[in-house]
């Protein structure tokens, strides 16, 4: 004699077990039902307050930052030839050509082949010139938005300064001697990028 009665979906699980479908439902649910979207490699959509994306079969979220994170990270292979870049100098030519040392060579060989290498060697001299300009500029700016009204001596004296710098005409002389900079190397990047079409 059982102690136990049976429920009815104590029954249906039996049966369930014994033919096979142990996944399925002993009882009837009754509410909501999620819709359900299949997505595919590449996909982007927004769920919740999160974008998610799929890359490589695995579902992730798509970040603002993923941009910046491609310029400064530095993958584990090669974009160009597909070997992996664990060499001392493949980093500093992964940040300014986006592949490895050794297909830099190779494209550098190519290029004094053809005669080319000698354009190519100043027009990036004249690219990281124009990099320099603008980071010196942003430095000036900078340090003339700063406040110039005192300053702690060593003794930790507060001294107050009187005067100071014109921020007003200093930022017009700043950038007006950026922009000329600027406007020189561009012309010399725009004579190369000729000469080099007319040959």
């Amino acid at each position: 004699m059982l102690k136990k009665e049976f429920k009815k979906k104590d029954v249906q699980r039996a049966r369930n077990l014994i033919t096979g479908k142990t996944g399925a439902s002993t009882g009837t649910q009754i509410g909501y039902n999620k819709k359900t979207e299949d997505y595919k490699e590449g996909d982007v959509w927004t769920e919740g307050r999160k974008t998610w994306t799929i890359k490589n079969g695995i579902k992730q979220t798509v970040s603002k930052l993923d941009v910046i994170k491609k310029e400064v990270f530095m993958p584990l292979s090669c974009p160009c030839c597909g070997k992996i870049m664990k060499k001392r100098l493949d980093k500093p030519n992964y940040k300014i050509h986006k592949k490895c040392f050794d297909c830099v060579i190779e494209f550098e060989h190519k290029l004094r082949i053809r005669g080319e290498y000698d354009n190519y060697k100043k027009k990036l001299v004249t690219k990281n010139s124009l990099d320099i300009v603008n980071e010196m500029e942003s430095y000036l700016l900078d340090a003339i938005n700063t406040s110039n009204s005192g300053f702690v001596s060593e003794d930790g004296v507060i001294e107050k300064w009187a005067g100071g710098v014109n921020k007003k005409e200093w930022t017009q002389k700043i950038k007006e001697a950026s922009k000329t900079r600027r406007e020189h190397l561009e012309k010399e990047l725009n004579d190369k990028e000729g000469t080099k079409r007319t040959n």
